[in-house]
């Protein structure tokens, strides 16, 4: 059953709230909003509680989980949809308070209010996750890409050439970074594809704008895009992002393509550093495939699954 309160009414929506996320500004009129709409609110105390609350509210028969915080508490709520089996019950809310806010961006989720007004009367969307290994993920698993590269990238050079930005900011930044020695082999349709090498970065992309303005995946499609930028030099890699950027389309160092399912391995036997929806992993082989439609979202009305809309 859903859970009441001691006034006796009865709780269907959960509210997920991280007071620490962006500027920490909006616990506020995020609870005062959430209140008048009934909601149960929930705050996280630290890392990965998230999850539990998550956890909790399947259990408690809600109808809707709505993620108020950044693109981590995000995760960590589908994480713990998916732990409980509630994927096919709940719906899942974004109320967007971080930094970055990439996935309500992608389905057009801006402003708190906005969020609670798609809440509220928005369309409801069935949309494709990504797993890699056991992780559930909505926007990305990436590789080579280091936590210190995504944080030294300007927001102008992010914008210039979106996804490879960050590949361009970690050759910069880091001297000693020597490329990822990786095979990865995808499968999309019966057809297989195969790359093996030395790289800068490999990203797996589930939702149109995985890394800022880089990516362009279908997120109802069931298939992940996939990007390998080989390992070159500096000047050779700014001229390369220019070209796919502008013209969205393979160049010398730059391989895209689309994947159901691919495996990653490391050639070296170290283990690579993955980021998965922001979070860190390590492994030397990550198998990932796609759950097509397997989330519902609250989505906004500008919402556009497929790039090719635009």
């Amino acid at each position: 059953m859903s859970h009441e309160d001691e006034s006796g009414g009865v709780h269907d929506r959960w509210l997920v709230l991280n007071p620490t996320s962006g500027t920490a500004t909006h616990v506020d009129r995020v609870r005062s909003l959430a209140a008048e709409r009934g909601y149960r609110i929930e705050q996280t105390e630290g890392p990965g509680h998230a999850v539990e609350l998550a956890e909790a509210a399947v259990e408690a028969d809600a109808d809707l989980v709505a993620a108020a915080g950044g693109d981590g508490t995000l995760n960590e709520v589908l994480r713990g949809l998916d732990a409980a089996d509630g994927l096919d019950d709940v719906t899942l809310g974004v109320v967007p308070t971080g930094t970055e806010n990439l996935f309500a961006t992608n389905i057009d989720v801006t402003g708190i209010e906005r969020a609670f007004a798609v809440l509220d009367t928005g369309e409801r969307r069935r949309i494709d996750i990504g797993v890699a290994g056991e992780t559930p993920f909505v926007m990305s698993c990436v590789a080579g890409l280091t936590a210190e590269a995504s944080i030294a990238t300007s927001s102008e050079l992010k914008e210039r050439f979106g996804s490879l930005a960050f590949a361009i900011t970690g050759v910069q930044q880091a001297a000693d970074f020597d490329g990822l020695h990786i095979d990865v082999s995808a499968v999309s349709k019966g057809e297989e594809t195969r790359w093996a090498g030395e790289a800068l970065g490999a990203l797996v992309g589930n939702v149109r704008r995985f890394a800022k303005q880089g990516g362009q995946a279908n997120v109802e499609d069931g298939l992940f895009e996939v990007v390998v930028i080989e390992q070159m030099p500096t000047s050779k890699a700014v001229a390369e992002a220019a070209a796919h950027r502008v013209f969205a389309r393979d160049t010398e160092h730059v391989h895209r393509f689309q994947a159901s399912q691919l495996t990653v391995d490391a050639l070296d036997g170290e283990p690579i550093n993955f980021s998965i929806d922001g979070e860190p992993h390590r492994d030397d082989h990550l198998v990932l495939h796609t759950r097509p439609k397997a989330l519902q979202v609250c989505v906004g009305p500008d919402y556009e699954a497929d790039p090719t809309d635009e």
